[in-house]
């Protein structure tokens, strides 16, 4: 049924795709116009590249023009400020949120206020979105619980309508959207084998130009039990992605949710190591893997009342928004750390932590125990 809501093909659009992607020299570039912030080790490398431990996400808001124009100067004012790492899928608000994020690019590109070589773009793919269904290259087969796909076919569809989104040419980082989904509607052998020829398919991709590197978004699939339905075996994905890409392969991140009331990434060990149990973040560092945390502020739920007792551990941070964003991208494995800014002065707010080093060691563990 999902499929015949579609409106065909990705339609060709006249608008201007901006060539390029995030580089060590661009990115670094950008890191120097904030010498505060360098300092404050505010900046992490990944893949090369010195990026905002901040990241600005944009899964929440409504669906109409004044929160589309909250959301581009949101993001306008995220770029402008020092964040260098944008978060978003063709789902988030129905396609909007990538407009919106486009919007802001181009702004600042047309403007030469920045270049494309100095910020990261991840985008998403995997539920069927309204509006953006491609009929004619989807079979039921290729539907799993009539909302999600990994079909060649579909990605690449859906990866041309992020990028005309977008206006980019070249995405950085383009994930399989909770894949988990399907394991509720295949068997594991089958999930499996889709895997394999969706990492064959984004080799393609990032072959040709279109993706930088490829991951997995996920919700439950990291943090599940080992036995559960919807886990995900970071060993297993790996070998997938060799199997699909050799060692060179382009699989090298993975998202999950982390935060204050969700720390499983860090202190449940349901990953296999070499035969051995370890939480995901170590997982992933042993596999040479990114890790971005989703849900920093637990959608908005941690930006006030936190215990007096936490909160007098948290130094530095003002407020409960910033101390939230402070736990999670001071954890030990964690490249940058997402919060949905829907406005710009929620990017100011979370920006007050560009001058604030993140948690030593030590007073990680005390706000951890």
């Amino acid at each position: 049924r999902a499929a015949e809501q579609g409106t065909g093909a990705c339609p060709l659009q006249s608008v201007t795709m901006h060539p390029g992607f995030a580089t060590p020299e661009g990115a670094s570039r950008y890191a120097a116009r904030f010498p505060q912030a360098e300092a404050a080790s505010f900046f992490n490398t990944v893949e090369g590249c010195r990026v905002s431990s901040l990241g600005m996400g944009t899964y929440l808001g409504g669906m109409d023009d004044a929160t589309d124009r909250s959301y581009i100067q949101a993001a306008l004012a995220a770029l402008r400020g020092g964040i260098n790492f944008l978060d978003t899928s063709l789902n988030y608000r129905h396609q909007r949120s990538e407009k919106c994020i486009g919007a802001a690019i181009a702004e600042l590109l047309k403007s030469g206020e920045i270049e494309r070589d100095e910020f990261f773009v991840c985008t998403k793919a995997g539920f069927l979105v309204p509006g953006a269904i491609p009929a004619e290259v989807l079979s039921a087969a290729d539907i799993a619980g009539n909302m999600h796909s990994m079909a060649p076919a579909f990605l690449r569809d859906q990866l041309a309508r992020s990028r005309r989104n977008l206006g980019l040419e070249t995405i950085d980082v383009f994930y399989l959207h909770n894949p988990e989904t399907q394991l509720a509607y295949v068997s594991p052998g089958e999930f499996e084998k889709r895997i394999l020829t969706a990492f064959e398919t984004l080799e393609s991709l990032a072959a040709e130009g279109q993706i930088r590197f490829y991951g997995t978004a996920t919700w439950n699939g990291y943090r599940a039990a080992p036995d559960s339905s919807e886990a995900l075996s970071l060993e297993k994905l790996v070998a997938l992605a060799r199997q699909a890409g050799g060692p060179g392969n382009r699989f090298r991140f993975i998202q999950l949710p982390f935060n204050l009331a969700m720390v499983e990434a860090l202190s449940y060990p349901n990953q296999s190591v070499n035969g051995q149990r370890r939480p995901v973040l170590e997982a992933a560092q042993h596999f040479g893997i990114n890790v971005v945390a989703s849900a920093s502020l637990l959608q908005s739920r941690l930006c006030g009342h936190l215990p007096e007792a936490l909160v007098e551990r948290m130094p530095g941070a003002c407020t409960d928004a910033q101390r939230a964003i402070q736990f999670v991208r001071s954890a030990p494995g964690i490249s940058v750390a997402l919060a949905g800014m829907g406005r710009p002065e929620h990017v100011v707010e979370n920006l007050g932590l560009a001058a604030i080093p993140p948690y030593s060691t030590e007073e990680f563990r005390q706000v951890f125990s």
